[in-house]
């Protein structure tokens, strides 16, 4: 690693039916990370670390949804490590590990001197996180490239989804690189101020116009 590379390491896989993004995130120096959303051929993900001389500390869960956490219990079977999992999904995700490490938002979690920092974004469900590491946030189905999660589902919330988008977001830097849960865009990655230009649903100008363009319903809960 040349005296200006980031230690970052931050590895992007599209993997499963569902064009789900799974991450590993961590410390080039150390040799550590995390999985982000653990689901479909964990062995594909475990493969890729152990190509590149990477330990596996940990798993970050944005949401409790199947399609981002059904590689959960093969992935604890393969390495024993924490789960971090939002408290308010933990009801949801049915899983009676003891790995599992309920998180508040603020919480931050370390692989190296790589810091991550947790950061609720309820709406899509009630537990839905974020991930932001060096000018980087993981977004889960919280923010995709132009578009943003439902909440049709059980536990989603439209209005909350409106004030994640508009507030809890509204403090990361436009540089910071949006990298979200799903293979949707016609590219991978973006940054917020890519979208805060064109994403309708950061364009909304009220909560009315959000809860009726994301759900067709006008009034508000």
């Amino acid at each position: 690693m040349t005296e200006k590379e980031s230690p970052l390491y931050l590895k992007q896989m599209e993997i499963g039916p569902m064009e789900n993004f799974v991450y590993l995130i961590g410390s080039k120096t150390a040799r550590e990370a995390f999985v982000v959303d653990p689901a479909w051929q964990v062995d594909t993900v475990l493969r890729a670390a152990r190509e590149e001389n990477f330990k596996i500390v940990g798993a970050l869960v944005t949401h409790y949804h199947f399609d981002h956490t059904n590689g959960i219990e093969e992935l604890l079977e393969a390495v024993d490590c924490p789960v971090y999992v939002n408290k308010k999904d933990v009801p949801y995700l049915g899983l009676g590990s003891d790995r599992v490490r309920p998180v508040d938002s603020g919480m931050k979690v370390k692989a190296g001197e790589i810091e991550i920092e947790c950061v609720h974004t309820p709406g899509h469900t009630p537990g839905s996180q974020c991930f932001h590491v060096s000018g980087h946030l993981v977004s889960g189905d919280t923010l995709f490239i132009g578009a943003c999660g439902r909440t049709d589902l059980p536990g989603g919330d439209a209005k909350e989804l409106y004030y994640s988008l508009t507030q809890r977001l509204s403090k990361f830097d436009g540089s910071t690189v949006l990298c979200p849960g799903h293979n949707y865009a016609a590219k991978p990655m973006t940054t917020m101020a890519e979208e805060r230009k064109t994403n309708p649903y950061l364009l909304s100008d009220s909560l009315q116009h959000f809860l009726k363009f994301r759900t067709g319903v006008s009034e508000t809960r």
